[in-house]
């Protein structure tokens, strides 16, 4: 009598276990790099963003807006970055892609505005104790969206560059 070359049960159920736990490992990894992207690209806005600034201050004679930091709802009638820096930026700009909240589609966008820039002009600028453009944080995101950095939120800076980082003291 000739013997079939099968999988028994046990090599079956192993095998499915061996699958199953590399699938689960895809995933967390995959779950970890489109974090990352969802970060690059609301850093990509922040920087479009200060592009849309920068437009905005030459037409403006280098003067900041005035606007308040956020609105409760886009119902509001109060001057914010959506409603000041569209004529300068795709609306698409104004929402982090990692803003699992909402607060986006609610409040119009993802990102704080720092009012203590409000009517400053940029040749002497400053906030509490900083007056170096690289150090002023202009805006930033409203939650911690990023949940895969030590720092979950991105800040745009006055000399036009984003980062992860809020520094208010001079490396020496």
């Amino acid at each position: 009598m000739k013997r079939r070359g099968a999988f028994t049960l046990i090599e079956l159920l192993v095998v499915l276990a061996v699958v199953g736990v590399l699938a689960a490992l895809l995933l967390v990894g995959t779950t970890r790099i489109r974090a990352k992207a969802k970060a690059v690209s609301c850093i990509s806005n922040l920087r479009q963003l200060g592009l849309g600034l920068t437009s905005y201050l030459a037409e403006h004679e280098q003067t900041m807006p005035t606007l308040a930091a956020a609105r409760a709802s886009r119902d509001e009638q109060v001057a914010v970055i959506d409603n000041t820096l569209d004529a300068y930026v795709s609306t698409k700009v104004m929402a982090c892609p990692a803003d699992g909240e909402g607060f986006a589609a609610s409040t119009g966008t993802s990102y704080f505005w720092n009012p203590a820039l409000n009517g400053q002009r940029t040749s002497n600028l400053s906030f509490l104790i900083i007056d170096s453009a690289s150090r002023i944080p202009v805006l930033s995101d409203k939650e911690g969206f990023h949940p895969y950095r030590e720092n979950r939120v991105n800040i745009l800076f006055a000399d036009g560059h984003a980062s992860t980082d809020l520094r208010f003291i001079v490396p020496e």
